[in-house]
């Protein structure tokens, strides 16, 4: 199975989403919605600081023993010099037993070394992905390779709408 995560900030809360798919059979899936109450304030610089609780309470509902990999919405490395993003932490703090790929819609102004640009569909806009656990070259061709004709492959689509949705 895979997991998808995401988190979408309401004025009083978040919106914690993960959907559980599976390559062979990606329209038999399991959605994992949690709302959360006490959401740390925004840190610049330290973005995992705030998100990272919020995906470990998804988390926490997943047997994950049944988990081949994480994608989330974001880097695994800020920098050229592999210091951990919101990916890199995750992968941390599960112990790192558990492959996580990331799929950012822009790169960092210093990162280019640790990211892969992805162009899928007819955009000229690339999506940029690291991985931490899994190859980066193999993690690209897995997030190329998902279903969808645009630029975001549809299930990373459809998380985004569940999040963002009352």
């Amino acid at each position: 199975m895979i997991l998808t995560i995401d988190v979408h900030y309401k004025e009083k809360y978040a919106k914690a989403v993960g959907v559980l798919f599976s390559f062979q059979n990606i329209s038999k899936k399991e959605v994992i919605v949690e709302k959360i109450n006490d959401v740390k304030e925004y840190v610049p610089g330290q973005f995992y600081k705030r998100e990272l609780p919020c995906l470990l309470q998804i988390i926490e509902r997943i047997d994950l023993e049944k988990i081949e990999v994480i994608i989330v919405d974001g880097h695994i490395y800020i920098d050229n010099d592999k210091n951990f993003g919101l990916g890199g932490h995750l992968w941390s703090a599960l112990k790192e037993k558990i492959p996580i790929i990331g799929v950012a819609k822009r790169s960092f102004f210093n990162n280019h070394k640790t990211v892969i640009p992805v162009l899928r569909g007819k955009s000229k806009n690339p999506l940029y992905i690291s991985s931490v656990g899994i190859d980066v070259e193999d993690a690209s061709e897995l997030i190329k390779n998902m279903e969808g004709d645009y630029r975001i492959p549809d299930i990373l689509k459809e998380l985004d709408q569940i999040t963002k949705s009352e």
